[in-house]
């Protein structure tokens, strides 16, 4: 599944709980340093965004919450545990 396609999931569910869509490409940049208007042009799946990412923060393992009923800082499967702390912060 590319990034690309999941990103307008994210912002449809930023704007559901009143966020925008600035506050996710920022939160997305602040995660992994990479530019919207960069990634969104590629087409790469999760593991090739996450491996390619430009400066993972590493701050993010910090991240806690649940994400479907799973506690995302108790994922062990990379890039899923990548995934949910975007998922997380939108």
């Amino acid at each position: 599944m590319s990034f690309s396609s999941v990103y307008p999931h994210y912002v449809a569910k930023a704007e559901r709980k009143g966020r925008t869509k600035r506050e996710v490409n920022k939160i997305i940049y602040r995660l992994t340093g990479y530019s919207m208007q960069a990634v969104l042009q590629k087409e790469v799946d999760f593991a090739t965004f996450f491996k390619q990412a430009l400066e993972l923060n590493l701050q993010r393992k910090l991240i806690t919450g649940v994400v479907c009923g799973v506690r995302v800082e108790d994922v062990k499967e990379h890039p899923t545990q990548e995934i949910r702390y975007l998922d997380i912060h939108d």
